[in-house]
């Protein structure tokens, strides 16, 4: 089965961490399938090509515990904010009811 997780990169007491494609009984460090990012924990840096982890997702590739919550953190964040406005036809809604107009007919 092939895994996304975490291969620890950096100095002893100041680690940082590869996001990897891995098959799953290969050691954490050991030899990988595809580099898709880094982590570092100190300042929370995280940088993904979410392309291609889309891909072996698609691919079914399962993530790890840490690997699935920085995914879906990273998803969050490259994901435009939905607008606040309300859809035109709730707007009309709105204004005939603040007016005392009759909603017969937007129902």
């Amino acid at each position: 089965m092939v895994r996304i997780r975490l291969k620890r990169i950096g100095q002893r007491n100041s680690p940082s961490y590869r996001i990897v494609v891995i098959d799953s009984q290969r050691s954490r460090d050991g030899k990988y399938l595809e580099s898709l990012g880094h982590y570092n924990p100190r300042n929370k840096s995280l940088v993904l090509n979410q392309e291609r982890a889309s891909y072996w997702l698609a691919k079914g590739a399962q993530p790890s515990d840490t690997a699935g919550r920085l995914l879906r953190r990273h998803a969050k964040l490259t994901t435009p904010p939905a607008s606040a406005e309300p859809e035109p036809q709730e707007m009309t809604a709105t204004i005939a009811a603040t007016e005392g107009g009759s909603n017969e007919d937007l129902s």
